[in-house]
């Protein structure tokens, strides 16, 4: 921008044009307003504080208008009570939602109290047989849909590396990407054959990260190339298979040239997951709640939501402090009411999140409320793909032994 200079030498910033006026502050009608504070909810996917839909919780839902709910352990007492309280949520806020869950087996587990304990992925790939690696995605898309859900944060894409084994352990199942998708490709068509939508994680990869995202911002060094060809490739030759991808926070210096997390990169979201891998799915962040990105943006989650959909991405996660979502969806809503540009990219996620959206909540018009009876038909899925995994890897490592060893 041309700047001018006064007559006393010092220099003056030109006055911006008036388009660039109108861009930054615009005046919305009532009617336009409540559009703005739809469009912005249809973003949010939130937690709750407990497992009943109480006064706290309504005032938070009334007041955030969220898109989409994730429940967690906190939330879960029973098959019954979850789908309540989904349920719940879905006619307090007069509308379909995104019902999500992050149960991957192993570690990652929030039905393990009502269905018991799935098996871990690695546990699952350990067994080399692809058969159950489809039947992993099958039990936990009929258990996570019998509960209510439609979407589960999983599978992980994540190599296991040794730098990463300490913070991922038995989360992730191969430090060779093609063997990721030979596992996640499975698991992710036995969910889908239940209703379920699938998500990658975490966007390009956090194999090399050697500490945890929930508290601090990791910066890793890779060289693109290196994570083209490693780090990514699960997410190019799964692209089609994967509805939802969640971002990283972590940063790629190499990259970037710069400490920035992926979650709110332009660079990342828009430059490489969607121009150049052509990704036409959801982006969602990892929760905002999370050390990583708090860091990144000094401690301030509307900062770091804004940031996201200005770099191009669809939904932010608010799991672990629902009671900051209110705060949050008023900033984000104030930058929409002040500018037609970051409007503007609202619209466009939200188009994309009520689409598919709306295709989910078709495909479970008709799910019951579980019985003890669909409980005990779960229990016994579950243990019986935990028991066959049981048996595999056994038999996997005889086979595979050196003459002698067995």
């Amino acid at each position: 921008m041309a700047v001018k200079t006064n007559t006393k030498g010092k220099k003056a910033s030109a006055k911006p044009p008036a388009k660039e006026v109108a861009r930054r502050s615009r005046q919305l009608t009532p009617r336009g307003l409540a559009a703005g504070r739809a469009e912005v909810g249809t973003l949010l996917v939130m937690g709750l504080p407990g497992p009943e839909l109480d006064a706290e919780s309504q005032a938070l839902l009334r007041e955030s208008q969220p898109g989409g709910i994730i429940l967690f352990k906190r939330n879960i007492t029973g098959a019954a009570q979850a789908f309540d309280l989904l349920q719940a949520c879905s006619s307090f806020l007069n509308g379909p939602l995104l019902q999500c869950v992050d149960l991957e087996g192993g570690t990652v587990d929030r039905l393990r109290d009502v269905f018991g304990r799935e098996p871990s992925a690695a546990s699952v790939f350990a067994t080399r047989d692809a058969g159950l690696y489809r039947r992993h995605g099958e039990v936990v898309g009929r258990s996570t849909a019998a509960v209510g859900f439609n979407v589960d944060f999983a599978p992980v894409l994540d190599l296991a590396r040794p730098a990463s084994l300490s913070v991922l352990g038995s989360r992730a199942v191969s430090p060779d990407p093609k063997q990721v998708v030979a596992y996640a490709r499975e698991f992710l068509r036995g969910m889908r054959a239940n209703g379920v939508m699938g998500c990658g994680k975490h966007f390009p990869g956090l194999g090399e990260v050697s500490f945890d995202t929930h508290h601090v911002l990791p910066t890793i060094d890779k060289p693109w190339a290196r994570l083209w060809e490693e780090d990514i490739l699960p997410y190019r030759l799964l692209r089609a298979q994967l509805p939802t991808i969640m971002l990283a926070h972590a940063s790629y210096s190499a990259v970037t040239k710069k400490v920035e997390p992926v979650s709110i990169s332009a660079k990342w979201l828009r430059t490489i997951l969607r121009e150049k891998m052509g990704y036409r799915g959801l982006a969602i962040t990892d929760d905002l709640d999370m050390g990583a990105v708090q860091e990144a943006v000094g401690g301030s989650a509307s900062d770091a939501a804004i940031r996201t959909i200005t770099a191009g991405g669809d939904i932010y996660l608010v799991c672990q402090h629902p009671e900051h979502a209110p705060q949050i969806q008023a900033e984000v809503l104030r930058k929409y009411e002040r500018s037609a540009v970051f409007a503007e990219h609202v619209k466009r996620a939200a188009s994309r999140v009520r689409r598919v959206r709306t295709r989910l909540v078709a495909a479970h018009a008709n799910t019951r409320r579980p019985t003890d009876a669909t409980v005990r038909r779960l229990t016994n899925l579950v243990t019986s793909l935990r028991e066959a995994v049981e048996r595999a890897v056994p038999a996997m490592e005889a086979k595979s032994a050196p003459a002698g060893e067995v």
